[in-house]
Formats: structure tokens, sequence, C-alpha cells
């Protein structure tokens, strides 16, 4: 799994940073790609990636300001031109499916697919055999809400080498052996693959968060999370103007992360004053409080787990 950020402004895109758009690429775990947020020219940064808009599965709102959402109707029309056919479910607050209906209906947008509404509030939004997702509220003055991504433990791996030693040859009896079978051998031995199975690989935990200031439930969002995507919209000495604004700082974002427990932190959402030079200086900040941080530009890449 990896995360393409695709825009990493607050607000109103500048010359450095359009605004927010996240995309989660899944492409080795089920073909798909999910999306954080929709900023306005979103689709535009997704021609200079290798996202493919076919691939798109899912799209999560965080909430209703403009800089999350005016990208949605012009993305979801170049879906169609680019071959995207299958289902598209899209989560986010209540408003959001009047919101793409209606500017898809007056601009005589007609789609190839299906779109899915999940108008959501707080808890367990999505699950299947892979992955949950809950959900739960932030503090911006508006409903915004924050995402984590659980994938679910996968089996562990078979231990090739070990059943070679044990005169036992590669071919279909290894996918046998992996599902958990139990397989007698051409010299009448039995064995099962249980015992040739290693631990359970821990799954992922990614943390999304919308616009918030600081606020109680950021906790249980972000605890032991593998990634956790957090604004930083100031600088740690603008605590009084965050609240204010009902926003976080780099401080702010460092510090929930050490209390939360989490291996990596990533900033965005940083607010056009900050040009790529003060960027820098946000950076350092926060990893005064907490070192394995940060800071995302647009289009970059980062290889979760690493």
């Amino acid at each position: 799994m990896e995360l393409v950020f695709l825009g990493t402004g607050a607000g109103v895109p500048s010359r450095g940073r359009n605004v927010t758009s996240i995309a989660l690429s899944m492409l080795n775990e089920r073909n798909a790609i999910w999306l954080f947020d929709c900023g306005e020219a979103t689709q535009h940064q997704i021609l200079r990636s290798q996202i493919k808009l076919s691939k798109l599965e899912k799209i999560f709102i965080t909430h209703m300001h403009g800089d999350h959402i005016f990208g949605l109707p012009g993305l979801l029309s170049s879906r169609s031109f680019q071959g995207g056919d299958s289902d598209l479910t899209i989560y986010g607050p209540v408003g959001i499916q009047a919101y793409v209906e209606t500017s898809l209906k007056l601009s005589g947008t007609r789609l190839t697919y299906e779109i899915i509404f999940e108008e959501i509030e707080p808890g367990l939004i999505f699950e299947d055999e892979m992955f949950t997702v809950t959900a739960d509220e932030l503090d911006h003055g508006m409903l915004s809400y924050g995402y984590r991504i659980v994938e679910k433990d996968k089996q562990g791996a078979l231990d090739a080498a070990r059943l070679k030693e044990d005169g036992v040859e590669p071919g279909p009896i290894f996918q046998r052996l992996k599902n958990g079978e139990v397989v007698t051998l051409p010299d009448g031995r039995e064995i099962d693959g249980e015992n040739y199975i290693g631990a359970p690989q821990k799954g992922k935990i990614i943390s999304i968060f919308g616009d918030t200031r600081e606020t109680a439930s950021e906790f249980a969002l972000a605890e032991n999370a593998d990634v956790l995507i957090h604004e930083a919209t100031f600088e740690g000495d603008k605590g009084k103007m965050a609240a204010e604004y009902m926003h976080s700082t780099t401080i702010q974002a460092a510090e929930l992360a050490k209390k939360a427990g989490v291996k990596k932190l990533i900033l965005t959402h940083i607010s056009s004053r900050y040009n790529r030079d003060a960027s820098k200086a946000l950076l350092i900040e926060a990893k005064s409080v907490f070192e394995n941080t940060e800071i995302a530009y647009d289009l970059a890449v980062f290889q979760i787990g690493e």
C-alpha cells in the first residue's frame, strides 16, 4: 500500500500546493484506489501521477468545505471518459449526496457507472474480508470526520524452505498446504499445511483526519496507527489562532502522534503563508516533539510500513 498526496494545501491553492486530496493505492491488495477528499483540480493532479481513475473504488469525504469537495464533479465525469464502469461508493457527511447529484444534474453529466452514497455517522462504516473503516467526529465548526482504516491480519507465509528440507517438491501441493490442508505425499506420508505456515502478518492501520482543532476523539482514531495523516495549518506558536480558526498546529499534531503511539506522522493541509523553505521549519519543530514526522508536498508518495 502507498499514499499519494495529490493536494496538500489549506483553503486555497497556491503555486506550491493544491488543495486537499489523498489517494490510498492498494493495487496489490485489492486492485483498487481509495480517495480521501477531492479539492478543486484533483483530477489535474492525478494526470501528473500514476493513478488511474478506472481503479477508483471509494471516495471518503471528511467535510463539506469547498477545498475538500469542489473537485468531485469533474473527477466523477472524467472517470466515465477513462473507462470507469464499476460502481463507486462515496462516503461523507449529510449533504454530500445532494451536492454531487445537483452538480451532475445541472451540468447535464451522464455517468457510465452507478454512484452509491453513504452519508455516515460515527462508528463502523465499512467492512469486508480485508479491511474495516471507522469514522468519528472531529472539531472544526462544521461536521468533520476522521477515518481509521484497518487492514485485517493476513495469513502467515508458507515455509517453502522447510518443506523442501522435508522432501516436499514445489508445485500445486504448495497451494494446498498454504490453504491448511492435510496432504498425502507420494511416499505415503501425511503432512499438515498448518504446521508449515508462519505467524499471521499484522495488518496496517492508517488514520486520515479531516480539518480539526484539538479534540478528545482524536486519540482513538490515531491509537497505534502505522501512519497518521494530520493537518498542520499553523506553526507551533500559533495555537490560539489555530483554535480560533478550528485548525491545528504542527506541535499539536506531533503531540497527538506521540501520545497515541503512532509509528509515522505525515503533516498536510499547510497554510499558503508557508512557502517551501518555511515548510521545512514546520517539519523541524514537529520533529522536536515526534521524531518520525514527514511533511507532505504535492505528488509525494509514501510507502506504508516504511
